[in-house]
């Protein structure tokens, strides 16, 4: 990174050099002042400077030398992930799931509340805010203690929090989701669409971490993707990139009636949350129910057809699944495989998200993290 001021600008200068050093230091070894200088490409006087200035605000810590040390040790810095904490929340048709994690992502407490497909925007808006007060709650959190929170939803979403279109929810058209969340904690709040976090989720802390080019499949009782080009979340000029199910031959709007329709066939009280009983029929997939198996089948043909427009479009290194359904990969992943493979010049690595459906609200986390990390290398934050 160039140390030279651009027109004067030292303070820009300065908080390039501070994303630097936080950047490098946010794997799990600390390093030496020496070993950041290398790094980032700096002087050694301007990494001091850097690491002074952020271990002043509490970003960093000094890690203690190690036992043995002969002579003088080095002094070794960290990323300190205690400093504050953030607040993800995923709002759904079948849940409200809130997390309070550190600044690394680690969970410290989490809350779910399972809640009827069919509620309307105030019952919705309602468990949502029971839903965060028990997470803040079970993590010994006051509201004002969180830095930032991000926020995920299904729809479309405007810059500013507002839900611009949603048919998958009742009433959730119009609900300005961000003016809501910031009734109930203090500081920034970001939303965005649930598919688009999964997708950062998993280039950051899943399956995708170290993939530039990645297509996300969220599999569940709807179905969209999250897409990531050159490491970056890509949103589009209008923030609708990955809506690729609006378009019916895209297969994405009739893939679920496959399942439906063998509950159907076979009806059966069920206890199963998230995903409206479906799951029902992959296990009887697994246990080799011929029926269950062809709607399988049925469903990933109509999966992969707008899989395949978005591999042909994108050459993604990797497509993951994740959502609902991803806990029943393992019947899926290689029907998935055969129809790529029918339709796409070449077919990428196909890998299955851990996350299952918790990944969206780890991918507000990460939103909630992009909005303090832009804070703190602009100095607003002490």
């Amino acid at each position: 990174m160039s140390e030279q001021p651009a027109g004067g600008d030292l303070s820009r200068l300065r908080q390039l050099n501070a994303a630097a050093v936080l950047r490098e230091l946010r794997g799990d070894q600390p390093l030496t002042l020496t070993e950041l200088s290398k790094r980032t490409r700096l002087s050694r006087a301007s990494t001091e400077d850097v690491a002074r200035d952020l271990l002043g605000r509490g970003w960093l810590t000094e890690v203690a030398p190690a036992s043995g040390s002969v002579g003088r040790p080095a002094r070794r810095y960290r990323f300190n992930a205690g400093a504050g904490r953030l607040l993800g929340i995923d709002i759904g048709g079948h849940k409200a799931l809130a997390l309070v994690t550190d600044l690394d992502g680690e969970v410290l407490n989490q809350s779910r509340i399972e809640v009827d497909p069919e509620l309307g925007r105030r019952e919705r808006l309602a468990a949502l805010d029971r839903c965060v007060r028990k997470a803040l709650a079970g993590a010994g959190v006051e509201a004002g203690q969180i830095w930032s929170t991000g926020v995920a939803t299904t729809g479309l979403v405007d810059g500013m929090g507002k839900v611009m279109l949603s048919d998958s929810l009742p009433e959730w058209t119009g609900v300005d989701l961000g003016a809501h969340v910031r009734r109930l904690v203090p500081g920034p709040v970001r939303v965005e669409n649930d598919c688009k976090l999964a997708a950062l989720a998993e280039t950051w802390h899943g399956v995708a971490r170290y993939a530039k080019d990645v297509v996300f499949l969220l599999a569940g009782l709807r179905t969209g993707a999250g897409l990531i080009i050159d490491g970056k979340l890509h949103r589009g000029f209008a923030n609708w990139s990955g809506e690729i199910g609006a378009l019916p031959a895209a297969g994405w709007q009739q893939a679920p009636t496959h399942l439906q329709n063998w509950l159907e066939r076979n009806p059966r009280p069920t206890t199963h949350h998230g995903t409206g009983g479906l799951d029902r029929v992959f296990l009887a997939a697994r246990g080799g129910d011929e029926d269950a198996v062809g709607a399988v089948l049925g469903y990933v043909a109509d999966l992969a057809v707008g899989a395949s427009a978005l591999v042909l479009t994108l050459d993604p290194q990797l497509v993951v699944i994740g959502g609902g359904f991803s806990r029943s990969a393992d019947v899926m992943v290689e029907p998935l495989r055969r129809e790529l493979d029918r339709w796409c010049l070449r077919t990428p690595e196909i890998r299955v998200s851990a996350f299952a459906d918790e990944g969206v609200a780890l991918g507000a986390v990460r939103l909630a993290l992009d909005e303090v990390e832009s804070t703190i290398t602009t100095g607003l934050r002490p």
